[in-house]
């Protein structure tokens, strides 16, 4: 009987739904032509082997399923799932008096392997998690057989990191959240299981991006627990991940970039000016010209680092940052207090040598473009380091110097100053670019691991025991 003389004989009566307990789907029709109604089951090759008592041979009879052949079909199914296949069973039963006996002593008419295979991209973006500290765990309805085979070949699991979802179901709160870093893979796993193990990663702090795919399983984990708020990608692509976590990681580099540019330029100016007013009488750098520093000088300073755009990959080489670690690192207030310092001395000296108001503005605003420079590069020696890529960066400085040379020649008045000789310039250039070896030295001295603000009261209480 072909396809379009079933659809003309045959009615569908009822329609059973996929159950992640049972593993399986099925529907019920009736053959009006023959006056037969038929129960249709497909699903987990065990699920449905478990409810059959008959088999169909390959010359179309039917047989009892013994002890034997259903330990054949039982090998079969582990022969596939180390074979890295995804097995599912196709079974019937004739319906003559009860439909509530549909479901039981099925008679199975084939057994079906589908390749499980980890795609190219998948397995790239995986091995980019593990570099960059990112742990990732498989969550699947497949056994542990075949799960194991696939969660090997995309390079996830590890020899004691699978679990079944049953398994981890029935643990107590206390041995979940002693394994949960362990688990790598969950066989057989259900919904609640996946938003269970969401709720105990989220009780030990991790941050969770949950991979579905598909939109029905994303918006479950979403409305279950208002208190989890997980990252749900629904576009079942695992590279998706590695962008989102570089992009991530590239927002927070930049912001660290232009805290550490910012506060170095604050606390020079701010201990100048209050040294100056103590000492002089009358402050160095004039609201006028603290102003361009913001508006022009800052602005473009934040424009530039934010277009200096580390490559994915090495984004993806950093380790991940705690979400209770300071915004400002060690490393940060070591650069910040060597440039401060650095440029507080050097317009202390010039105002206390030759008084050229012009002068200490200019080497001011230079130290500030150049000190960019050092920004980019936080925690590395080599603060050029992929500069040739960054030709954003090099032309938003470009202009930042061109309309600073513009204000201070032709707009000399406007700042309080005078326009500078080319000895001057060459003489503030030079200021500027010492903060260079500067970064450079600086880089060399170690810091604690432990922020600072953690360490200070201790050496404060200690020094004032004493």
């Amino acid at each position: 009987m072909g396809g379009e003389d079933m659809r003309m004989t045959c009615v569908v009566l009822g329609v059973f739904g996929f159950a992640n307990h049972s593993k399986r789907h099925g529907a019920v029709t009736v053959d009006s032509a023959r006056d037969v109604v038929l129960a249709h089951w497909n699903g987990a090759a065990d699920a449905v082997l478990a409810r059959c008592c008959r088999y169909v041979s390959a010359d179309g009879e039917e047989h009892e399923l013994g002890v034997e052949e259903r330990r054949k079909f039982e090998k079969i199914i582990s022969d596939m799932a180390e074979a890295n296949l995804s097995s599912f069973a196709l079974a019937f039963k004739q319906v003559k008096s009860q439909l509530s006996e549909i479901k039981r002593d099925l008679t199975l008419l084939c057994l079906v392997g589908l390749k499980a295979s980890c795609r190219p991209v998948d397995k790239d973006a995986i091995e980019a998690c593990g570099t960059a500290g990112v742990s990732i765990k498989m969550l699947t309805g497949c056994n542990t057989t075949t799960a194991e085979a696939v969660a090997r070949e995309c390079g996830i699991v590890s020899r004691d990191g699978i679990i079944e979802g049953r398994a981890f179901r029935e643990m107590s709160p206390e041995q979940q959240l002693e394994i949960v870093d362990r688990i790598r893979v969950m066989s057989r796993s259900q919904r609640a299981d996946r938003l269970l193990l969401l709720q105990r990663l989220n009780d030990m702090g991790h941050v969770v991006a949950d991979i579905s795919n598909g939109t029905k399983e994303g918006s479950t984990i979403i409305s279950s627990n208002e208190v989890i708020q997980p990252d749900v990608i629904i576009n079942n692509n695992f590279d998706t991940v590695v962008r989102a976590s570089g992009w991530g990681r590239c927002v927070y580099t930049n912001i660290q970039k232009f805290i550490q540019f910012q506060l170095t330029f604050n606390i020079a100016a701010v201990v100048v000016n209050l040294v100056s007013a103590v000492t002089k009488g009358k402050v160095l750098l004039t609201s006028v010209q603290l102003l361009w520093v913001t508006l022009a000088i800052d602005t473009m300073g934040a424009l530039a680092l934010a277009t200096d755009t580390p490559p994915l990959k090495e984004l993806m080489r950093r380790p991940p940052v705690s979400r209770t670690a300071p915004l400002i690192s060690n490393a940060m207030w070591r650069d910040i207090t060597a440039q401060a310092v650095f440029q507080v001395a050097v317009l202390l000296a010039i105002a206390f040598g030759t008084g050229e108001n012009a002068m200490i503005f200019n080497a001011f605003v230079l130290c500030q473009v150049f000190n960019e420079f050092n920004a980019r590069q936080m925690e590395q020696k080599n603060i050029f380091g992929g500069l040739h890529r960054s030709w954003m960066f090099l032309a938003v400085v470009a202009v930042t110097l061109a309309l600073h040379v513009l204000m201070v020649e032709m707009l000399a008045k406007f700042v309080g100053t005078q326009r500078l000789s080319w000895a001057q310039w060459g003489v503030c250039g030079v200021i500027a670019i010492m903060s260079w070896p500067i970064a450079w030295v600086v880089k060399f001295i170690p810091v604690p691991d432990k922020p600072f603000h953690e360490i200070l009261p201790k050496f404060t209480f200690r020094f004032f025991s004493r």
